[in-house]
């Protein structure tokens, strides 16, 4: 069955401004009927690393928990903890970024709640009995919230080939344990002739699984969580991922932690994806390349996989810009991610979330205007 993918770009005029075209696309996409008075409101986003400045305007947030709120719900900004060595590997260092980058309740009128506790272990087991997984854990906030609003920023992804809302919720609301469980099997390795030996990929380690043998890294894969922390900093491209099963596997854990996460909540919420400075690397890497495409738009959508499939469609119908990372695939109708990370299938995450039931590829793009 075909799901409505709602949809306004980035045009506006001195009658209508972009935020009143924000406003019209949640209504549109049925904000109003996904939540209702008093419920608590997990609005979940990524705010950017420290160095990052591709993540979501704050004031588009700003806007969207203006809409939340005017149906009487309560919403807070939230996401999980991550797994590699950053500016948001614990609640206060989290706090901190989040802040820093502009989400502060000054700005956003909703509260910051970490969604896994102080160190990543507040969680709650959510039973699935999927192909992967039997049980996975979320972080308990978003757990235990009455209902979901994604925000996703959607880019490249060096794992993913692209990051949108399945991603942002499936990977994003994991506890630790549930990241770990994602990243089991994606373990690197190193090409010991590009390596020289510099160490940072010890230094950024956060299991000590890297070491320096002769002047060269090592990895032990009995250590190794698979945060994968090591292939952003290496500047030689030494530390590679294995390109056999991993992926794959990779792609189909993520999908099904995101149906975790919608277990208790497939009519309690609403996916919203901004194709705007669409990098070619996730925003947890603190720095951002030039974007590849331009400036696309927003869709909203009640259907997860949906509205990721025609984000992918509108950012590879687009022209690549010029003096981008992209110098393959950069015509109108090319696979974009195809040509940034080459051996990623990323269609897969995909196909799989739909095989699980977790919505559809087929869809009808509606422009709102």
């Amino acid at each position: 069955m075909s799901s409505n993918v709602y949809f306004i770009d980035f045009r506006a005029t001195y009658k209508e401004n972009f935020i009143s075209k924000l406003n019209k696309l949640l209504t549109h996409a049925g904000l109003n009927n996904r939540i209702k008075k008093r419920d608590l409101t997990a609005v979940k986003l990524h705010f950017g690393e420290l160095g990052n400045t591709a993540f979501i305007r704050p004031i588009y947030l700003r806007h969207i928990v203006k809409s939340i709120k005017s149906v009487g719900a309560f919403p807070f900004l939230t996401d999980a903890n991550t797994l590699y060595a950053g500016t948001r590997g614990d609640a206060p260092h989290h706090l901190i970024t989040a802040i820093q980058n502009g989400f502060d309740y000054s700005v956003i009128e909703a509260p910051l709640v970490i969604a896994d506790g102080l160190r990543g272990r507040t969680e709650t087991a959510v039973t699935i009995n999927e192909k992967q997984f039997k049980t996975v854990y979320i972080g308990s906030e978003i757990a235990n919230a009455d209902a979901l609003i994604s925000v996703a920023h959607f880019k490249g992804h060096e794992l993913a080939g692209y990051g949108g809302a399945i991603k942002n919720i499936g990977m994003g609301c994991a506890s630790r344990r549930g990241k770990m469980d994602q990243h089991s099997n994606v373990a690197p390795k190193v090409k010991k002739k590009r390596c020289i030996g510099c160490g940072e990929c010890v230094i950024h380690c956060s299991q000590k699984a890297i070491s320096l043998a002769k002047k060269k890294a090592t990895i032990n894969p009995e250590k190794c969580i698979g945060c994968g922390e090591c292939i952003i900093v290496c500047e030689k491209e030494a530390v590679q991922i294995q390109w056999n099963q991993s992926v794959p596997l990779f792609m189909e854990k993520m999908v099904e932690y995101a149906k975790g996460v919608l277990a208790s909540k497939k009519e309690k919420s609403l996916f919203i994806n901004f194709i705007n400075h669409v990098s070619p690397g996730c925003d947890c890497l603190p720095y951002n390349d030039a974007p590849f495409v331009r400036d696309i738009g927003v869709v909203a959508s009640t259907d997860p996989v949906a509205i990721d499939q025609a984000s992918a469609d509108l950012v590879n119908s687009e022209p690549a810009l010029n003096h981008t990372c992209l110098t393959t695939n950069t015509g109108p109708g090319e696979d974009k991610f195809k040509g940034i990370y080459p051996h990623i299938e990323w269609e897969h995450q995909l196909a799989y979330a739909e095989n699980i039931g977790l919505g559809s590829r087929d869809y009808q793009l509606i422009p709102i205007t």
